[in-house]
């Protein structure tokens, strides 16, 4: 499951439209800060029971499943045929998780069992006790009730409810009535009744009957589709091999179906489709169409090719989370819609591949235990790393892994640090967190660059044919290595699967013996709360022999590494391979960081470390290197040396000024551009920066460009901007509303409410854009008279009615806001109706009166609203 995770400014602090420099979203943050000592948060003193493995009594064989559903009621009917056996032990009874049903009978053999329903849990009592030799089955009649359950959820998984009709009357006209279903964690048992436990593997067949309309997706393979008298349709789905139960999916909607396909490593071809709403059927390819070549990489660099029978992916409404790796039917949420133009500023390429490689880590090898998730999410991690350095290079697979470094740095410290393998968590949701997904992808690269790319996906491969279609634990992945590799790895697996934390490392360099030796001084800083780390580390001199580099181990709380040297030391590359999880403070010359750029080993973290410590003294070879850095090859480093430009001599600031103007229109690069804009619109005559911007907003393809320039544009030229924004309204593109709605947020006046309406009121703007866009609309009715905030109720009562769960959690801020401007203006009609009254002006005061009473009335709208938010 790749999670989903939403940032946004506080209100109180303005309205942040439009992404530049000076108006930037919080986000991930890419620093290179060093956490001290005293920054580190300690986990929580609470202690929690051992999370043991789920205890198999029974064997699931085969789930076959036969749905129809009403769709007013929210309800599934269910006929269930459950094929089991005893795991080892004799026994008569078989227990099942089924919640928040209606369990209407059981039978063996056309005969009704006695059962018991409490508790969410369904015991049967069987016809006879049967041996672990011996099969049975039971036919369960039931019907799923998931909007009549208490739910719950997680930041992770917003929802647990399992079972989701979205729009099921059509009432809402934006949004196409779609059924679809999550089950992971242990939310599969809502729609059908299963044992739910990440350890249990079963064969699956869905009969799924739905009005003809509908086209349908389940796993495996579509075997029938066959017409009824009764107008209604069933298709008929089975995948022939096991998997977990929290893996089954099924999602109905009048989507679109694109086919396309894979050639498999014997030539044989395997279904490739992508399913979308009819009016993203165009860009469906635009979107996905990079998964054929995911699947040829992953199976060619795992050694084992795909393993099931067929890959879909689908985009639904409201989904609750990222995307989720349901087996061979993944299920992707909104924010992936995405026209041709909004590709070019941003693709989920690395969700795609998530997901994709679970099909191996999480779905044919599963972990056999919440506490052993990271089998599955440190994996799934990694292959982002893994695609990114394929398809894109190192520099961005390096720069996208510093960003997942962060995530698990600012994990932790909001929530604690513990274990990677983690026995004791309070609730298995917890689980889903930056140390399972993004400490361990980041684990995998550091125990990659240890033992060398052969034996790591050697070793890779070795555990996945040893353990497929099985659980997993942790140990067994350190087996698989140890026999690759010959090495007892528990040194390795012991401090990063088997505790908690991280290095912290202060780094100095002394030259001694008259510079004929040189020591590197290492202390490890987080030994109070954390473990001393034993680190094996590539370190990088550049002397007059040009560069050696040797392997060092790192093992102590301080020590001190000598090494000779020969002439002069140029500098000195710490992790020259850049692959270490820990926060390094490093003190060195900028002339050596200076020259790590010219001369390093080419990473991006080396070259992004002498652009930014490489420039403490005003010298022509800082001035060069940020010239040289604009053509980078990398388009991090050049957006980064663009916003270093304003710190040139006068004379190479006209130079690189000249560049820069290249760069705002030819850089292949649309943040880059970006950067090039914003830097310019405050560099150039008001003129000509003018002129500069409304021709990006005329010409860009890239929206990130475009509303970039008509926000600077805004601030020299205001009615152009707005001039220029009008026509884009009719856009179909979530990123272009969601720009504009900024823009309006500052400028507008109360002729732009309707842009505002219409956006709300069509299916384009989605996910996070619409989270940001109902922001500032928040901001723009704040400077508005009450008859339009009172118009606007509508929109902030059906967004947090229908929308998901950042929608309830974010609009009571906005109405919040909104009752707090009110307040300023009751005050000021007060006044206004005071000073009339003394002045003996009576329409006066009437009118100052007769607006007090209207905003007084909007806010006990306000409240009622809120109210109503609370109880959903």
């Amino acid at each position: 499951m790749k999670k989903s995770y939403l940032f946004l400014a506080l209100l109180a602090i303005g309205c942040r439209p439009i992404t530049t420099n000076e108006d930037t979203p919080i986000s991930g943050s890419q620093s290179e800060e060093v956490i001290m000592e005293g920054d580190i948060k300690e986990s929580e003193e609470e202690t929690y029971e051992y999370r043991a493995t789920e205890t198999v009594s029974t064997d699931l064989i085969n789930t076959k499943l036969e749905v129809s559903f009403d769709w007013t009621q929210a309800r599934l009917m269910g006929k269930e045929t459950l094929t089991a056996k005893p795991h080892f032990y004799a026994s008569d009874s078989l227990i099942l998780d089924a919640k928040g049903m209606e369990i209407k009978s059981v039978s063996m053999n056309g005969a009704n069992r006695p059962f018991t329903y409490a508790d969410d849990y369904l015991r049967i009592k069987l016809d006879k006790t049967y041996t672990r030799t011996e099969t049975y089955t039971v036919v369960i009649d039931y019907i799923s009730k998931p909007n009549e359950r208490t739910t719950g959820g997680s930041a992770a998984i917003t929802s647990d409810k399992g079972l989701y009709f979205i729009n099921p009357t059509g009432a809402e006209g934006n949004k196409m009535p779609q059924i679809w279903t999550q089950g992971e964690t242990e939310a599969s048992s809502v729609w059908f009744p299963t044992i739910d436990a990440p350890n249990v593997k079963t064969k699956q067949e869905i009969y799924i009957t739905v009005d003809n309309k509908y086209t349908t997706l389940s796993n495996g393979k579509l075997v029938s589709s066959t017409k009824n008298a009764n107008g209604t349709r069933t298709d008929y789905w089975k995948q022939e091999l096991p998997h977990s139960p929290y893996l089954f999916m099924m999602s109905v909607g009048e989507f679109k179906m694109v086919k396309d396909s894979y050639k498999r490593a014997d030539g044989s071809m395997m279904e490739v489709n992508y399913y979308v709403e009819p009016e993203w059927e165009p860009y469906a390819k635009s979107i996905f169409g990079e998964t054929p070549n995911m699947i040829a990489h992953f199976s060619k660099l795992l050694g084992v090719e795909y393993p099931w029978d067929k890959y879909s992916q689908i985009v639904v409404r409201d989904y609750v989370s990222g995307a989720m790796e349901n087996t061979g039917a993944v299920i992707f949420g909104d924010y992936a819609y995405k026209n041709d133009r909004e590709l070019l500023d941003a693709n989920d390429q690395s969700t795609i591949a998530h997901e994709l490689f679970h099909h191996w880590f999480g779905d044919l090898v599963t972990c056999e235990s919440w506490s052993n998730l990271s089998l599955n999410e440190s994996f799934a991690n990694y292959s982002q790393y893994l695609w990114d350095e394929h398809k894109f290079g190192v520099d961005e697979a390096d720069y996208q892994a510093i960003g997942e470094a962060d995530g698990y740095y600012a994990s932790a410290q909001q929530s604690g640090y513990h274990d990677l393998i983690w026995f004791e968590y309070p609730d298995k949701e917890a689980m889903f967190d930056g140390h399972s997904y993004n400490k361990g992808g980041r684990i995998l690269h550091m125990l990659r660059n240890y033992i060398g790319d052969e034996a790591f996906f050697t070793a890779l491969q070795n555990y996945l044919i040893t353990n497929a279609y099985k659980p997993a634990e942790f140990t067994q992945l350190r087996v698989a290595f140890e026999e690759v590799c010959g090495e007892d790895l528990n040194w390795f697996f012991n401090q990063w699967y088997l505790d908690k934390g991280h290095p912290t490392l202060k780094v100095d360099y002394t030259m001694n013996d008259g510079g004929k030796t040189i020591s590197v001084l290492v202390e490890q800083k987080q030994t109070e709360e954390f473990r001393v780390f034993k680190l094996p580390v590539d370190i990088t001199i550049f002397d007059d022999r040009g560069a050696t580099t040797q392997r060092v181990w790192i093992d102590e709380t301080a020590e001190s590494l000598d090494f000779e040297v020969v002439g002069t030391v140029k500098n000195v590359i710490f992790d020259s391979k850049a692959m270490l999880l820990a926060k390094i403070n490093e003190t060195k010359d900028a002339s050596w960081y200076i020259h790590q750029y010219y001369n390093g080993p080419k990473r991006y973290l080396h070259r992004k470390q002498a652009l930014q410590f490489g420039l403490k003294n005003k010298t022509a070879e800082a001035d060069q290197l940020i010239i040289d850095a604009l053509a980078d090859p990398f388009w991090e480093i050049r957006s980064n040396a663009i916003e270093k430009v304003s710190r040139l001599s006068a004379e190479n600031k006209t130079k690189a000024l000249e560049i820069v103007k290249g760069m705002a229109v030819n850089d292949p690069n649309s943040t880059v551009r970006t950067s090039a804009i914003t830097l310019l619109a405050t560099q150039l005559s008001s003129t000509d920066a003018s002129a500069l911007l409304e021709e990006r907003v005329k010409t860009d393809r890239s929206y990130t460009v475009v509303t970039t320039a008509l926000n600077n544009l805004s601030k020299i030229d205001v009615s152009k901007a707005m001039a220029l924004a009008k026509p884009l309204e009719a856009e179909k593109s979530s990123k272009m509303l969601s720009g504009i709605a900024a823009l309006y947020a500052k400028n507008g006046k109360a002729e732009n409410y309707s842009f505002y309406e219409n956006a709300f009121k069509s299916s384009y703007l989605q996910g996070f854009d619409r989270i940001g866009a109902l922001n500032a609309f928040t901001f723009f009715l704040s400077n508005q008279d009450v008859s339009l905030q009172q118009k606007a109720l509508p929109i902030f009562e059906n967004d947090a009615v229908n929308g998901g769960m950042y929608a309830k959690m974010f609009i009571p801020q906005y109405i919040q806001y909104l009752k707090n401007s009110l307040n300023t203006k009751i005050e000021s009609y007060k006044a206004d109706e005071d000073k009339a009254k003394n002045a003996g002006n009576a329409n006066g005061a009437d009118m100052a009166r007769g607006k007090r009473i209207e905003a007084e009335a909007l806010q006990a709208e306000y409240d009622k609203l809120l109210k109503k938010i609370e109880s959903l």
